[in-house]
């Protein structure tokens, strides 16, 4: 059954490129449902889809719009630099049609200035919108706790035995306890005393786990006794704490407003596609 749009016909090699294609992406989508239901309901997204983007490219063939030639060498060296690395020998041949391929890409940046036209007008996310999307999503713009701290680290490896390492670290421990200070113990000790061994803020999860378990249990202004990671033997400091904390919508805004106006734009498009599906002559023959 042939699908055929304000009579243009589409090929059936079409719509079952678009199933192959969606069909990664939906798998867990159809739990529960049989195989026919899963091919049924899969093969009509495709003929869905398939038609939206013809829709769009018939428009655009329409569209009037001014095309820089730069842009059309640029997205052709760049398609044949890709086809030449390609496995797929057909679509490399089908890259050497330069008439072929030109009028393609011509196409593609056609409709991408005619969504662009579409989108053209759309008014700025509200305040009202941007504390509506920050009350609804407020999770989203936690920061998590984290710490700044600072570390002398004798690291077990072939220059540096376990027995040796942990006779050093402890060593610089021995000087802790008796009133040594930290930082120059650092540049005394440890294997890596840039910055007098500061790792500056980071959170859970960014460190070893070791290392995490010791370092987000100590105070601020708090030493560590010697541990052990799999890098190595550790004593660490901790300079300073920021609990959890929600961004204030100010801030969360900065992330809001191109989330908003990408989801208008989306709706704008979608409603255009619309409008031409309700006008369009779509049937299968």
């Amino acid at each position: 059954m042939t699908l055929i749009v304000n009579g243009e016909k589409i090929e059936d090699s079409v719509i079952q490129a678009e199933y192959e294609r969606l069909k990664p992406h939906y798998e867990q989508t159809f739990t529960g449902q049989s195989t026919e239901q899963q091919k049924a309901q899969l093969t009509q997204w495709s003929k869905e889809n398939v038609t939206e983007r013809i829709l769009i490219q018939q428009q655009a063939r329409k569209f009037d719009c001014e095309i820089n030639p730069e842009e059309i060498e640029t997205a052709l060296n760049e398609a044949k630099k890709q086809f030449a690395n390609s496995h797929r020998p057909d679509e490399a041949v089908d890259a050497l049609d330069n008439q072929k391929l030109k009028k393609e890409i011509v196409l593609k940046i056609k409709v991408e200035h005619l969504l662009e036209d579409v989108c053209r007008d759309l008014p700025e996310p509200s305040d009202k919108n941007i504390r509506k999307f920050y009350n609804k999503n407020k999770d989203n713009f936690r920061t998590p706790e984290r710490i700044r701290a600072s570390h002398i680290v004798k690291h077990i490896n072939w220059q540096t035995d376990e027995k040796t390492a942990q006779t050093t670290i402890e060593k610089a421990n021995q000087e802790l306890q008796n009133g040594g200070v930290f930082e120059m113990l650092v540049q005394k000790y440890s294997d890596c005393p840039q910055n007098n061994g500061d790792l500056g803020y980071f959170t859970r999860g960014q460190m070893v786990e070791e290392f995490d378990d010791v370092l987000f249990n100590l105070n601020k202004g708090q030493t560590s006794d010697v541990f052990r990671t799999r890098f190595g033997f550790h004593i660490a400091k901790l300079y300073d704490r920021e609990p959890a904390k929600t961004l204030p919508i100010k801030q969360a805004g900065e992330k809001i407003i191109p989330t908003l106006k990408a989801e208008n734009k989306t709706k704008a498009i979608e409603n255009y596609v619309d409008e031409l599906k309700n006008k369009a002559q779509i049937k299968e023959a």
